[in-house]
């Protein structure tokens, strides 16, 4: 299995680089999760990073860079966006 480092923005893991496993593709996973367990021996707790592509200023070109940012809350949208599909009211 093949690995790149990627950097993660935000969280407790800001500025830290993870080898994480690339699909066949060569993308790292869209979501990438950090199980922390707790000190005190209670539930776990989960840090949740989503993946987004590195801002390097040009404006048209295909993705070959990648980072995490972090999501507080842990929640993840994870839906397909057709454009004709209907908009749920929340």
């Amino acid at each position: 299995m093949k690995s790149e480092d990627i950097p993660f923005v935000g969280g407790p893991l800001d500025g830290r680089s993870l080898p994480v496993l690339v699909t066949a593709t060569g993308n790292p996973p869209k979501v990438y999760k950090v199980p922390v367990p707790d000190a005190g021996g209670g539930p776990d707790t989960v840090l949740v990073y989503v993946r987004e592509p590195v801002p390097d200023g040009k404006a048209v070109r295909l993705v070959q860079k990648w980072r995490y940012a972090f999501v507080p809350d842990g929640k993840v949208e994870r839906s397909v966006k057709w454009p004709w599909s209907k908009k749920r009211d929340a």
